[in-house]
């Protein structure tokens, strides 16, 4: 365990070097004596000591008090008080600068050590409770940014779930079995846009909380490529083909499956949805010594070059994606997913020629 580091504000010399030999012997690190305010704060912001020993008369325009005051406010460094005055009023002011307590003078080694022992202490609780309030808060923040969204984006599919219900139930002898079909399309469109959103929240959540870790088993990679292609093929249009490329027949590793289905999922939903008039998407692999390397291609509107730098941010979208539905939080998630993994993404894109995400993901995590 190292030194608890102290820094001596003393304006008697001989006093101070009284206080460094009665530390010293006590186990402390006396990293530095000073004699004014001003000295004080810059030995303080230099040297960063565990603990200050302050004499409330030194030297300079300000007094003791003042001087722990200006470095409780800029460093939250916990300052023990030394003075030869017990007075009510000198006490009252030195308690309202948060002081970690004080010793009179003249010094007894017992009395030293107890109190700076139990300011390191009172410090060390005070630190933690402000690190759990930082928690609280960031939770809280986080649960209210959830609600949010869920509470913007969740409108408009039930609006239009709502919208359709009431027209199929009050005119439901009226309308053609096309029109039927188009609400019903719209009802079950609605209900997935939901469950994806829902569904993106709960991940970014694990994500953000740290509660989503890796779980290793081995995955016959080329099979798990090939069953993502056939689970996807329903959302393909006509004019769209979905194609799978890899140089070798068999490869098996230890993935988290989980993490990399919603990763390949994504990046290919979105190579179809922002596809619209048709062309390849292919999901192309390759293998290297230590990595794997996942290419996502498509050749649908691309994404214009303002917005690439951002793309991987919450709720960023790209600016010509017109009237096509989507979260702003999928590529999000997938960026933090790649990161706990300890990979890597990237995106090459054109807009009106497609866009390629490459994916590294290490072999032997």
């Amino acid at each position: 365990m190292s030194q608890v580091k102290i820094l001596i504000v003393e304006d008697e010399l001989l006093i101070a070097k009284g206080v460094s030999r009665k530390l010293e012997k006590l186990g402390y690190q006396v990293v530095n004596i000073v004699s004014s305010g001003e000295s004080a704060i810059a030995s303080a912001t230099e040297l960063k000591p565990d603990l200050i020993l302050m004499d409330i008369v030194i030297k300079g325009d300000m007094d003791g008090i003042e001087t722990a005051a200006k470095i409780n406010s800029l460093l939250n460094i916990p300052v023990v008080f030394t003075t030869a005055y017990d007075d009510e009023e000198t006490l009252k002011r030195a308690e309202k600068t948060g002081s970690y307590g004080y010793i009179l003078k003249p010094i007894k080694d017992r009395d030293l050590n107890a109190t700076i022992k139990m300011a390191l202490s009172k410090h060390q609780q005070q630190l933690e409770m402000q690190r759990t309030l930082a928690e609280i808060e960031a939770i809280n923040e986080a649960k209210n940014r959830y609600l949010s969204i869920a509470s913007h984006d969740l409108r408009t599919p039930l609006t239009a779930i709502q919208m359709s219900t009431s027209i199929l139930q009050d005119y439901e002898e009226k309308l053609t079995s096309e029109k039927k079909s188009q609400h019903y399309s719209r009802i079950k469109s609605a209900v997935n846009n939901m469950n994806q959103l829902l569904e993106d929240i709960l991940t970014l959540s694990q994500v953000e909380s740290g509660k989503l870790v890796l779980n290793l088993v081995p995955l016959d990679i080329i099979q798990f490529c090939r069953n993502i292609l056939d689970d996807l093929a329903d959302l393909t249009n006509l004019k769209q083909s979905l194609e799978f490329v890899s140089l070798v027949d068999e490869l098996t590793a230890k993935f988290d499956e989980k993490i990399l289905r919603y990763c390949l999922i994504n990046l290919l939903s979105n190579a179809i949805k922002y596809s619209p008039d048709g062309g390849k998407i292919i999901l192309e692999i390759r293998v290297q010594p230590d990595n794997i390397i996942f290419y996502i291609q498509d050749e649908g509107i691309g994404i214009p070059e303002k917005d690439q730098p951002k793309l991987f941010q919450e709720f960023q979208r790209a600016s010509n994606v017109g009237n096509i539905k989507g979260t702003g939080l999928g590529l999000s998630i997938v960026k933090q997913m790649i990161d706990l993994y300890g990979g890597q993404i990237s995106l090459e894109s054109e807009v009106g020629k497609g866009s390629t995400f490459i994916v590294t993901l290490p072999l032997n995590v």
